[in-house]
């Protein structure tokens, strides 16, 4: 009778240290869940656009093109192919600094299933190809996509002169990221494992969303 009592008794501790870890673990991913959705992403700047292999950083318009890179851009377009190729630079922040009842959390970004959209069309998508820590501070990172794009394939039926203006306001002198969108979703690690965030977000350069 009391080895059955001892018994009942470890049975009762036993399951009670494993209710306690289940709510524990149940803590945390609610917890962690919270942190994702309270991250905020915005689209910062372009930079390094080539097209075509030509480096659109010091152009305004047709006319900054020289001669020889003028006829290299349009045989390019001739041949139905307009290589594109920039970095996308997305600023994150994690508002999680402590403050307002929750505690201060750094956030490791390990997936950002993305989707670029360009005047509301999309055209390619990615995703990160290492993880990025989000520190609860306040202060933004930079996450850099490497995008690269064939621009007459989603917009050559828009003609030559249309399409190379898209290029320079994308990446030119006077660089704009407004006819961008990226569409993403995000993935944290947390101690239990990767967490998605729960559905896609529509970042643009404006605000942090």
């Amino acid at each position: 009778m009391k080895v059955f009592k001892i018994i009942i008794a470890l049975t009762l501790f036993a399951f009670t240290i494993f209710v306690y870890q289940g709510c524990k673990q149940l803590a945390q991913f609610t917890q962690a869940i919270n942190n994702l959705k309270r991250c905020q992403f915005k689209l910062e700047n372009v930079s390094n656009y080539r097209l075509s292999g030509i480096n659109l950083s010091n152009k305004k318009s047709l006319s900054d093109f020289s001669l020889t890179d003028g006829l290299s851009l349009t045989r390019s377009f001739a041949t139905k192919s307009f290589p594109s190729d920039f970095v996308l630079n997305v600023s994150a922040r994690n508002p999680n600094d402590g403050k307002g009842g929750t505690p201060q959390t750094t956030a490791t970004l390990s997936r950002l299933d993305w989707r670029l959209l360009i005047d509301d069309a999309q055209t390619v998508s990615g995703d990160i190809d290492k993880t990025f820590e989000i520190p609860g501070t306040g202060q933004s990172t930079n996450i850099p996509l490497n995008v690269s794009l064939d621009l007459y394939q989603f917009f050559g039926n828009q003609g030559y002169d249309k399409v190379v203006n898209l290029a320079l306001a994308l990446g030119g002198l006077n660089k704009n990221p407004a006819r961008l969108k990226l569409d993403i979703h995000p993935t944290i690690s947390t101690p239990l494992g990767n967490i998605e965030y729960p559905g896609r977000i529509t970042v643009v350069d404006k605000e942090y969303k």
